[in-house]
């Protein structure tokens, strides 16, 4: 294979394009942007300027990365988008540039974020990430791997999801979800634990179990989340997905869902 740049994209002198990438009609890569290995980017998109894009990745027709952060408090600091490889982005996302708050706005590796998709300035998303469309991320929000978001959400600023789980449709995602459990709604509510998505992601029934007795501990008991943390670190299982359950409810900042 070889590069293949439409005639009508505008490239700027300080643009980096790596080897085997495609490039669309009426698409702008602006300064500071690099492009790597065999990336494919559709009509229309709009590279702002300092974005970095890891191999592989797919971004799809009249999308916008690397804006400016739509936040007052910006006064122009160099701040950058990161993307990772093998990531498909499609039509229509925008993903605005981190503020001083991070400098950045990252996604990680093998994820796929549908048509529509908004993240604002210095959200981190980790890596195997699901976004559907129409979702909408505020600012500083925080994705852990392998989360999946269902389409129209809306996640308050600050926010943070964790690993494993599975966020509703249409859901208003106001407190922190802690890792491998369902949520949804409209104030959100937690729905169990992730059973079907840990099963297909290779955990085995033991660590199931052992989650599941944290999550009835947490949310199916009398215990308030102080008293729940109290009994975790004393009776259960300190495997390590338990412990980053525990840890996770322990650090939130902007309360838990329950």
């Amino acid at each position: 294979m070889s590069t293949k740049i439409h005639p009508t994209a505008i490239l700027d002198d300080g643009a980096r394009i790596g080897a085997d990438v495609t490039i669309g009609a009426h698409t702008v890569i602006g300064p500071r942007c690099t492009i790597g290995d065999g990336c494919v980017i559709g009509a229309n998109v709009v590279f702002e300027e300092n974005v970095r894009m890891g191999r592989e990745v797919k971004v799809g027709v009249g999308s916008v990365l690397g804006g400016l952060p739509q936040d007052l408090k910006f006064k122009g600091e160099e701040t950058w988008v990161e993307v990772g490889d093998r990531t498909t982005i499609r039509e229509f996302t925008t993903i605005n540039r981190g503020t001083s708050q991070s400098f950045r706005t990252t996604v990680g590796s093998d994820c796929f974020l549908m048509t529509y998709v908004h993240l604002a300035h210095d959200c981190h998303v980790g890596n195997g990430v699901i976004i559907s469309n129409g979702t909408q991320l505020a600012g500083h929000v925080t994705i852990e791997d392998k989360a999946i978001l269902s389409g129209l959400c809306a996640v308050h600023q600050f926010g943070k999801i964790g690993r494993y789980c599975f966020i509703g449709g249409m859901s208003r995602v106001n407190k922190d979800v802690p890792p491998y459990v369902k949520a949804v709604g409209n104030p959100i509510k937690l729905y169990g634990l992730n059973s079907i998505g840990l099963q297909r992601n290779g955990f085995s029934a033991e660590t199931i179990r052992e989650l599941k007795q944290a999550y009835r501990l947490f949310f199916r008991s009398e215990l308030n989340i102080a008293q729940a943390l109290e009994t975790a670190r004393r009776d259960l299982s300190m495997a390590p997905e338990v412990k980053a359950f525990v840890d996770f409810v322990d650090e939130s900042q902007r309360g838990i869902v329950i």
